[in-house]
């Protein structure tokens, strides 16, 4: 075992369960459950430091930059779960939001556990996609000293951009080398030292804030609706045109063929409904207020 990592906090070994593996299912099932009810509360108590990494990865988003996240083994596929998933929510290209993990994409099914520990690798990643003061990197490491994670976000920030630092012990190096710290601790895992685990489901948590919230700061949402969501199945269609339906107030009748001329953009749709504006010029409208709705809409007042 590396020298140093006995004393994280995720290698801890939880009291009381010397015995676990003799234990009643049903015990198993409630001590596990007990460990993942710890983990909600832990992030909440990172709260200001993930508003701010918000705002500021919102920052630079808005002027054009991009959202990276980078790691290693479960915390690089969490990164890539996240990053994955922007698109068809929040309308998203894959070269606005995207993840590098440790040994490629292949390591996202078939474990690459080397390359964690080679922090030149990192630099290798982030210099192929040419990482830049435009943008945001989000380092992501349960142990929070991950040499492809911090040496990337080293790296990164070096290079002027914005680096958020995302571990489940405090005082990490990871947490160091960032602009911006977020050090959710859990605790010792349920299995000692499986991170995928409560770590996991914190940095997934935290993943989560930091996308979602960071699309409602562009105006990727309209209140509580993902009205840049991209329309490409029958769920998805049908969805949209609730949304339509909801913000406009008028029936499937007429919702349905607006979002037809939209080519499927609740915007859009949204906009030519309310305005009686034409495809085009909802569409035009929205480029000129970087897809928000309601400036959109503010503009045909």
């Amino acid at each position: 075992m590396t020298r140093g990592i006995s004393d994280l906090v995720t290698e801890q070994r939880l009291p009381g369960l010397d015995d676990l593996d003799m234990l009643p299912t049903i015990d198993l099932v409630r001590r596990m459950s007990e460990q993942d009810s710890l983990v909600p509360a832990a992030v909440a108590g990172q709260s200001e430091q993930i508003a701010a990494a918000v705002d500021a990865v919102s920052a630079r988003l808005r002027q054009g930059g991009r959202l990276i996240y980078l790691g290693a083994g479960t915390a690089g596929r969490i990164g890539m779960l996240d990053a994955s998933e922007c698109g068809p929510t929040f309308g998203t290209t894959p070269s606005e939001v995207f993840a590098l993990i440790a040994g490629g994409p292949s390591a996202f099914t078939v474990a690459v556990e080397g390359a964690e520990d080679s922090a030149a690798l990192a630099v290798a990643d982030l210099t192929a996609v040419e990482v830049s003061a435009a943008d945001a990197v989000v380092g992501i490491s349960a142990s929070g000293r991950t040499p492809y994670a911090v040496g990337g976000v080293r790296h990164a920030r070096a290079a002027g951009a914005l680096t958020v630092g995302v571990a489940c012990n405090a005082g990490s190096a990871l947490g160091a080398a960032a602009d911006l710290a977020i050090e959710v601790v859990v605790g010792p895992e349920f299995l000692t030292g499986s991170t995928r685990l409560k770590a996991g489901t914190a940095q997934k948590l935290v993943c989560n804030m930091i996308s979602t919230l960071t699309m409602v700061r562009l105006g990727r949402t309209h209140g509580n609706l993902m009205t840049h969501l991209v329309a490409s199945n029958e769920k998805l269609w049908a969805r949209a045109q609730d949304m339509v339906s909801s913000i406009t107030g008028l029936p499937d009748t007429e919702v349905a063929p607006a979002l037809r001329a939209a080519d499927g953009s609740v915007p859009a749709a949204v906009i030519m409904l309310l305005t009686g504006a034409d495809p085009a010029e909802a569409r035009a409208a929205l480029e000129r207020t970087s897809g928000n709705l309601r400036e959109a809409l503010r503009s045909f007042a």
